[in-house]
C-alpha cells in the first residue's frame, strides 16, 4: 500500500543547488510524496528556482517562513503537510533514487515506533576533510546496526536529512515545537526519550553536500558550545542519577566547558584526569584529582571528555575493570 510521504525542505540562498535537489526527489522510485518547501527569506534566486518546479509539479508546494530561521521554517512546512510519513531534506543535498521507497518499506515492515534511517555520503567539489569523513564512517557504522542511540552524547546520531517517521511518532516527540539548537540533535534526543527504535540500514541513501557557506559551518547555532549545552541538558534530564557521585574525566576545553555548565545547573561533581601536570591543580575552584580516585567512589557516573581514540580505549578498559558499564555508568561526550 502506497502512503503519502511529506518531505519538509527549509531553504535559504541555496539557488545554485536547489534544482539538483528537487530533481533527485522527482527521480525517486517511490512517487507518492509531497514537498513542502519553505523559503526562509532568501536573497538569491532560490525562490524563483523552486517556483519553476512547483508550477510544473503539483506535488511541490512553495511556502514562506512564518518566522525566521530553520526551526520556524520546519514548523511552517509541517503545519502544511498531510502525509502519513514525515521526512526532512536539506535543500543543497541529493537523494539516491531508492531513498524514499527504502525508508517507507522499513516503516511499513516495523510499524509505529521505528525510525527509518539510511547511510550518508559526503561530497564536495574540493574534497572532504578528515573530520567529516570520520563522522560519516562513525555515523554509518551506527546506522548499519541500528545502534545510533548507543553513542548519543558523542555527536548527533540521527542524520538530519536522512530519517523518516510515522506522523504520530513525530507528534509524540514534540515535532518541531522546541526552540533548542542544534535542532536536529535536539530532535534526536527527543526520539530517544520517546523510546523510538532505530531501524538498521545497509544502503547509502543520501548524498550530503559540504561547502564553505553551508549553515552548519556558518551559523552560531551549530558552534561547539551549543552542542555541549544540549548534551548536558539532556544528560541531566535522561541519564543522570542525582544520588550517585558525578565525575568529569578530562581537563581540556570540553571538560572545562562542561564544568561551567554543571556549575551553572548547580550540580556538584568531582573532576579527574590522567595528566600528572594537572593533577592537584585548581580550576574554577575545583581541585583536579587522579582518575584512580574513581575506584574509591561508591557507584559513580562519569562524563568522559577525552577525545583521543587510544586514551578512550584505555579509559573504557579501566572503567570496565571496575565493573562500570557504558551508557549507564560512563558516557563519552566526544
Amino acid at each position: 500500500m502506497n502512503q503519502l510521504v511529506s518531505i519538509l525542505i527549509p531553504f535559504k540562498n541555496t539557488g545554485r543547488f536547489l534544482g539538483e535537489c528537487i530533481a533527485s526527489i522527482q527521480d525517486q522510485t517511490y512517487s507518492q510524496w509531497e514537498v513542502l518547501a519553505v523559503d526562509d527569506h532568501s536573497s538569491d534566486n532560490s525562490r524563483i528556482v523552486l517556483a519553476s518546479f512547483a508550477e510544473k509539479d503539483p506535488r511541490i508546494q512553495l511556502l514562506s517562513n512564518k518566522g525566521k530561521g530553520i526551526i520556524t521554517a520546519l514548523r511552517t512546512a509541517y503545519e502544511a503537510s498531510s502525509g502519513s510519513f514525515i521526512t526532512r531534506m536539506d535543500s543543497d543535498d541529493i537523494m539516491k533514487p531508492g531513498k524514499i521507497g527504502s525508508m517507507v518499506s522499513s516503516l511499513q515492515t516495523y510499524g509505529p515506533g521505528g525510525i527509518a534511517l539510511g547511510k550518508v555520503r559526503y561530497f564536495s567539489s574540493r574534497g572532504i576533510s578528515n573530520g567529516y569523513r570520520r563522522y560519516e564512517v562513525w555515523l554509518n557504522n551506527l546506522t548499519h546496526n541500528g545502534a545510533n542511540f548507543e553513542e548519543r552524547y558523542k555527536e548527533c546520531v540521527i542524520p538530519s536529512p536522512c530519517w523518516m517517521l510515522h506522523r504520530e511518532d513525530l507528534n509524540k516527540c514534540g515535532a518541531f515545537n522546541d526552540d533548542r539548537y542544534p535542532e536536529d540533535y535536539d530532535l534526536a534526543f527527543r526520539m530517544y526519550a520517546c523510546g523510538l527504535c532505530c531501524l538498521p540500514s545497509e544502503d547509502v541513501l543520501h548524498l550530503w553536500r559540504d561547502y564553505d557557506t553551508r549553515t552548519s559551518r556558518t551559523s552560531e547555532h551549530y558552534a561547539q558550545n551549543y552542542f555541549l549545552d544540549l548534551k548536558i541538558y539532556y544528560f541531566l534530564k535522561l541519564d543522570w542519577d542525582a544520588d550517585r557521585p558525578l565525575v568529569i574525566w578530562g581537563a581540556g576545553n570540553k571538560g572545562k566547558t562542561i564544568a561551567k555548565l554543571l556549575t551553572k545547573h548547580k550540580v556538584a561533581f568531582y573532576w579527574v584526569c590522567d595528566n600528572p601536570n594537572k593533577i592537584g591543580k585548581e580550576i574554577y575552584g575545583q581541585i583536579l584529582s587522579s582518575y584512580t580516585e574513581i575506584e574509591k567512589m561508591k557507584d559513580p557516573q562519569s562524563i568522559i571528555t577525552v577525545a583521543n581514540a587510544k586514551a578512550q580505549r584505555q579509559i573504557r578498559s579501566f572503567l570496565g575493570k571496575n565493573s562500570q558499564k557504558d551508557m549507564n555508568d560512563f558516557f563519552f561526550f566526544c
